[in-house]
């Protein structure tokens, strides 16, 4: 290494990161690797694994219901992500789906068990608030995928129903195969959405105009025409290649440094409810810190050196 590029570095970083970073191919900090492998049965609606390091894979699971999300589904959905959030082994997430379907959305047997709820009570004001904590789980449900500081790529094949474009349009990243379609069907069910698709929806696709005529009709469109509204990114022959393709993106994420991947992401985030300015003061904010990090010190000296990819430790 240059003087000067030794000295670039020493203006960056702190010394112990240079020291770390100029030695010549020093033991790396190996236990920075999480092991692939399954979890154990904690969720009934979920099957979580592990397929490669630092990458965690959530399937929807109830295949004979075609996913539909019931309460139970809608309870570990939050439950999972919010585990997820601060797991150090997870650095980004891949959200699929087992059987015929991505989600059928809502499961309507378990809202005729609401309704029965409701009917048990006279007062309007009192079912108000069972609906209301109910609304709410939901929501919270849908919003831990923002939510979650690990970037979400969803990867839908066949039918993304109702809650499940909350679901996807609250993800980072959308993935979907080309016999992919999607579908916003509450006004179907005499309803409005309110678990997120009218709020994120718009902002998806880039046009108020497409995203309310979705809601307001309910119509299908298709892979093609959510690729085109830019509400998928790529799109996939079938599924096996679709969860190839969204692993192996999860996988470069995870490759990157974790505090500049969760700082861009919750920035990203902050900013779509924020002015610009708004936004750059809140990057400036979190930068003041994390400019100092082992991380940024690494990743500079692997760039300038062009040393093999660095390991970075867990958070």
């Amino acid at each position: 290494m240059s003087l000067s590029r030794l000295n670039t570095l020493m203006k960056l970083a702190p010394s112990t990161a240079v020291r770390a970073t100029v030695q010549m191919q020093t033991k790396r900090n190996m236990t920075a690797h999480a092991e692939p492998g399954h979890q154990s049965g904690q969720f009934k609606t979920l099957a979580v694994s592990s397929p490669k390091p630092f990458v965690f894979h959530v399937e929807l699971h109830r295949p004979t219901k075609f996913n539909a999300i019931n309460k139970q589904m809608w309870q570990e959905i939050k439950d999972c992500f919010e585990g997820l959030a601060i797991n150090p082994d997870c650095r980004a997430i891949v959200v699929s789906a087992a059987g015929k379907h991505f989600t059928a959305g809502i499961d309507l047997n378990d809202m005729m068990g609401v309704g029965m709820q409701l009917a048990e009570v006279d007062d309007v004001g009192r079912k108000g608030v069972i609906l209301e904590g109910m609304i709410k789980l939901y929501q919270d449900s849908m919003s831990s995928l923002e939510r979650c500081p690990k970037p979400v790529i969803t990867a839908v094949h066949k039918a993304c129903i109702g809650a499940g474009v909350d679901l996807i349009t609250a993800s980072d990243i959308r993935y979907c195969t080309e016999d992919a379609f999607f579908q916003v069907t509450e006004v179907e069910i005499g309803m409005a959405a309110d678990v997120g698709t009218l709020q994120r929806l718009p902002k998806a696709v880039g046009s108020q105009s497409l995203a309310r005529e979705l809601c307001y009709t309910g119509r299908r469109f298709e892979a093609a025409e959510a690729h085109a509204s830019g509400l998928v990114s790529r799109v996939f022959p079938d599924k096996e290649s679709l969860l190839s393709g969204a692993v192996s993106l999860a996988e470069t994420i995870a490759s990157k440094s974790p505090i500049a991947v969760r700082t861009t992401k919750e920035s990203m985030v902050y900013s779509l409810e924020h002015t610009n300015q708004e936004g750059l003061d809140h990057i400036r904010l979190l930068n003041k810190l994390n400019l100092q990090s082992e991380d940024f010190a690494q990743a500079v000296a692997a760039q300038l050196t062009k040393d093999e990819k660095p390991v970075f430790a867990k958070l």
